[in-house]
């Protein structure tokens, strides 16, 4: 598939987007990108190796082929018009109709976007009632977290925002939180040398999960809308029941009677 020119993509395309995809599309290319995406596709194709269905819908701005699931039929790729990518489409208009998809992947969607909020309620409007959204970003609390704000490429654009602020959200829009996970613990460090140096930081953190990684997997299920329960009609006050009186007759009338 070929690459489209920015200026040609689309009619009404925010040329700041594209050119915000384009430029965290390079910072994924460099070899500190390839670390972290590589550490990504290991965690998620474990994911995703437990769901089956009929589509999985991955947005992102990696380059790199998306991780897939064996289980699933179809697989497609939105976003922006550029290489590697199925249906090209902003951000805030998926050409999906609602409940699509029975997995979404949205792999640093929010930490490369104009709307986090725009872009989250799209992705989970994909998502059928029992679905999943498996969300993929950078965690500001890593020595990832901390490049950024020292970055003088295309990182330093990242939104890096909190898995904690992302699971609130997810709350809002009706997903529960099933899982969280964390990695790459390793620096960002372009040195292949340092990198195999640092390698047992990953055994270390796989096995503790402990919250220093330098990116965050969350897995929340669309939760299914019960049907709302019929309200019973009121029932209007009765008055209480009074007891009629029983007229006595007494043992010697009652031969009387008997006897004319």
């Amino acid at each position: 598939m070929k690459d489209y020119p920015a200026d040609h993509a689309f009619a009404q395309a925010n040329a700041q987007w594209l050119s915000l995809i384009a430029g965290a599309r390079r910072w994924f290319a460099s070899p500190v990108g390839q670390l972290l995406l590589e550490d990504e596709r290991r965690i998620l194709e474990d994911e995703l190796a437990r769901y089956f269905g009929g589509y999985l819908v991955h947005y992102g701005p990696p380059a790199d082929v998306p991780p897939g699931a064996r289980q699933i039929q179809h697989s497609v790729r939105l976003g922006a018009p550029l290489a590697g990518v199925d249906i090209a489409c902003e951000e805030h208009a998926w050409p999906l109709t609602e409940s699509a998809a029975d997995v979404v992947v949205l792999q640093h969607g929010l930490d490369f976007c104009l709307s986090p909020h725009g872009l989250l309620r799209e992705a989970a409007r994909s998502v059928r009632p029992g679905g999943h959204l498996l969300l993929v970003g950078l965690n500001p609390l890593s020595s990832w977290g901390l490049r950024h704000l020292f970055a003088q490429d295309g990182l330093r654009e990242a939104r890096c925002i909190a898995p904690s602020r992302v699971s609130d959200w997810l709350h809002l829009l009706g997903f529960a939180l099933e899982k969280r996970r964390f990695g790459c613990y390793r620096p960002p460090l372009a040195c292949t040398a340092w990198q195999a140096r640092l390698a047992a930081m990953e055994r270390w953190g796989d096995a503790w999960q402990a919250p220093g990684g330098g990116f965050y997997l969350l897995v929340a299920r669309k939760l299914v809308v019960g049907l709302r329960p019929l309200r019973q009609p009121q029932r209007l006050p009765m008055g209480k029941l009074v007891s009629l009186p029983v007229a006595k007759v007494s043992r010697r009338e009652s031969e009387n009677q008997d006897n004319p």
